[in-house]
């Protein structure tokens, strides 16, 4: 398949992009630095800014698939969106954030006391992507939540998905790696499972 990355020099996105070459997709890495990116099979490395609709759009025009691996902060949910729906991809894919997974019912993450500070308002703007991506009707969407703790680590091949509620493992650790993640991002690509959905990925 052809898919588009935003964000591919990032800590995410270099592992995203990292999978799909394995598995022999043809990936247009975009990143403001391309020179960031690594020299893998089948990657294009290409320069571009998140912030810019209509180039952002051009660049992932006729591609199957468009990927957005970008800090929320750093972006706007609504010109992601409208580059996605004017580049006529056929699924747009989002690496989303753990903050508006819930803890209990009805309760997010990022609601609880012991949020870190320093995350809130990220895991906030990444609340509210999610919340226009629900109201979306034409784009085919997927946002794929990390568990808590989003970190560098070995690629296994072994987690468990989840959908609206925090995963954690049996000594109560939530956390997924990078290259885990990618993997359960790479599956969703090849087999979609979750189409206008928010799912999650942990241990």
């Amino acid at each position: 398949m052809k898919i588009a990355v935003a964000g591919a020099s990032g800590r995410a996105g270099s592992e995203i992009t990292k999978e799909l070459s394995r598995r022999g997709h043809a990936v247009t890495a975009i990143a403001r630095n391309p020179e960031k990116i690594a020299a893998l099979p089948n990657v294009t490395p290409t320069k571009g800014d998140v912030l810019d609709q209509a180039g952002l759009a051009k660049l992932w025009a006729g591609h199957d698939v468009a990927v957005s691996s970008v800090h929320f902060l750093a972006s706007d949910a609504q010109k992601l969106i409208g580059a996605a729906k004017d580049a006529k991809v056929g699924r747009y894919l989002v690496v989303g954030g753990a903050g508006s997974l819930e803890v209990a019912p009805g309760v997010k993450l990022v609601t609880t006391p012991n949020f870190p500070a320093q995350y809130k308002a990220e895991a906030e703007a990444g609340s509210a992507f999610l919340d226009l991506l629900r109201q979306e009707k034409e784009l085919n969407w997927a946002f794929i939540s990390p568990s808590a703790l989003f970190v560098e680590g070995d690629r296994t091949g072994k987690f468990r998905l989840g959908t609206d509620q925090l995963l954690a493992d049996a000594s109560g650790k939530s956390w997924i790696t990078f290259a885990d993640y990618a993997i359960a991002l790479a599956d969703e690509i090849e087999r979609p499972a979750h189409q206008r959905q928010r799912f999650t990925v942990g241990y």
